[in-house]
């Protein structure tokens, strides 16, 4: 007996690693990636591609708490030396979904902590994965006529289950991300 469901476990999980998952049919990536200057500050934008899956829906929706940290470093670029770190920013944006509400809240750690409550979970994606308008440095830290280099990628954090539940839902791992960096250069 024990032999038999040994091999039943072993079939499964060959199956289950061989069978194509939503998880790897797209790599997640960073798209439209700009770089402007405010008011007062030089600002980037970007969002996150491809970053969603079904399960990673169906584990939200089951009330766990996800997390994208965002890093931005901001570089003035400098011939025949090594380049000059003007900022390195980590900002991340939480979702976790209310089952009693039938709502998502998402907290953005860029906009003081700012919790935008939303009920639709397309309009959540949007909240979870686009920084807009991040202020990197002040203007006034900037030469004009300088090459700048900024940047930039996106991680989704580990996800921390209760004691051993982790070894019942190894399956999680499945949908962890981290992007490659991205560059964008920018002229003041």
């Amino acid at each position: 007996m024990k032999k038999f469901s040994a091999q039943v476990v072993l079939a499964f999980l060959l199956l289950f690693a061989q069978s194509p998952t939503s998880s790897y049919a797209n790599k997640a990536r960073l798209t439209d990636i700009a770089v402007t200057t405010g008011r007062d500050h030089c600002l980037v934008f970007f969002r996150v591609t491809d970053c969603f899956t079904g399960e990673m829906k169906d584990a939200i929706e089951n009330g766990i708490r996800t997390t994208f940290t965002f890093w931005v470093k901001f570089y003035e670029v400098r011939d025949l030396w090594w380049d000059k770190k003007i900022a390195d920013i980590k900002i991340s944006h939480e979702i976790q979904y209310d089952g009693l509400k039938k709502v998502y809240r998402i907290k953005l750690s860029e906009k003081e902590n700012k919790v935008i409550i939303v009920e639709d979970f397309e309009e959540a994606k949007k909240w979870m994965s686009e920084v807009k308008g991040l202020a990197v440095t002040e203007l006034d830290d900037l030469h004009k006529g300088t090459l700048y280099r900024v940047r930039m990628m996106a991680q989704l954090d580990k996800i921390r289950l209760p004691f051993y539940l982790h070894y019942v839902l190894f399956f999680l791992s499945l949908w962890d991300f981290e992007t490659d960096w991205y560059t964008q250069d920018y002229r003041y």
